[in-house]
């Protein structure tokens, strides 16, 4: 049979109590890595394209850029955005020129079809570990 003090009750428990502590701190430090590193942007640019809300909650409005025409130039607002259906890897590049990069916590998209004067560029950038729509210049003149 086991004899233990008071004193070593009380050291085992003291023992205890610091190495809960170290195993929360730990976990929620692991946990904060994940949320600093942030959403997927394959998984963001996907829903964002197919789920309208979504989009509109991830447009960082007033958006810089605008839509240009031949009646001028018309700053984008919540009320006269078109939402983005289409992933510029889906565009027919066989008609459009396509270009696009993600470089760390930015995408770039461009498409233009050559010789019309119709172009198109987008920004998304991570912002507080989520993805947003920075910047839309449509033109199409």
């Amino acid at each position: 049979m086991y004899l233990i003090t008071q004193s070593a009750s009380r050291t085992l428990l003291i023992l205890g109590i610091i190495s809960a502590t170290f195993f929360i701190v730990g976990c929620s430090s692991s946990k904060n890595i994940v949320d600093k590193k942030g959403e997927d942007f394959d998984q963001f640019y996907d829903q964002f394209h197919t789920d309208v809300n979504f989009q509109s909650s991830r447009i960082v409005f007033p958006l810089k850029g605008a839509m240009e025409d031949n009646s001028g130039r018309t700053s984008w607002t919540k009320e006269n955005w078109i939402p983005l259906k289409v992933k510029i890897q889906d565009v027919d590049s066989s008609k459009y020129k396509v270009e696009y990069e993600k470089m760390g916590n930015r995408f770039i998209q461009k498409f233009s079809l050559p010789g019309s004067g119709f172009s198109s560029e987008y920004h998304f950038e991570k912002i507080e570990g989520r993805w947003y729509l920075v910047f839309a210049e449509d033109i199409n003149l």
